[in-house]
């Protein structure tokens, strides 16, 4: 069971820079993406502040972010890297479950992952993701390194987005046919 106040605050600020993406998204009229919570059960509190020191996680979450963009249903995760190989125990197997079947669905699933050693932010189709998780099924590698990965799929800056992913989720669809 993982707790709370073991994980600290992992992710946060890649998780803040997405939900500014996505209101700037909003704004303009082009995607609603939300964040997806995860049910906690409070086991410890801060009497003084009220505020929540423990707990633990009610469920296994699906994906951090959900939503649909100029009518396309679209779900992610985020994922931050601090090295150039990616452990795929970062990715949960009811995630990859879910991520299927939403593409089943006519959706388009996905992870963007930001190397912070390099300050590089990249999607990661839910197609490579697939093909990494099967390897590994498979008795392979149980991770991918950065070398494996195509450099048309990195997130280039762009004036005003943190995160600017719109783009590539458009690629992902082109190559779709």
């Amino acid at each position: 069971m993982a707790t709370w106040a073991s994980r600290g605050l992992r992710g946060s600020t890649f998780e803040e820079m997405i939900n500014r993406t996505n209101e700037k998204y909003k704004e303009a009229g082009l995607a609603l993406i939300q964040k997806i919570p995860t049910p906690i059960t409070p086991i410890k509190m801060d009497k003084e502040t009220r505020h929540i020191t423990l707990a633990y996680f009610e469920q296994k979450s699906t994906v951090d972010y959900i939503g649909a963009v100029q009518g396309i249903p679209v779900c992610f995760d985020a994922k931050e890297c601090a090295k150039d190989t990616f452990a795929l125990q970062n990715i949960h197997p009811h995630q990859v479950e879910f991520m299927e079947e939403f593409e089943k669905q006519q959706g388009v699933a996905f992870i963007l992952l930001y190397y912070t050693h390099k300050d590089l932010l990249y999607y990661l189709t839910f197609t490579k993701l697939k093909e990494f998780w099967d390897r590994a099924e498979g008795g392979g590698r149980k991770s991918f390194r950065m070398d494996e990965l195509s450099d048309d799929w990195i997130i280039h800056p762009k004036s005003g987005v943190m995160v600017p992913y719109l783009d590539l989720m458009q690629q992902d669809l082109q190559m779709r046919g």
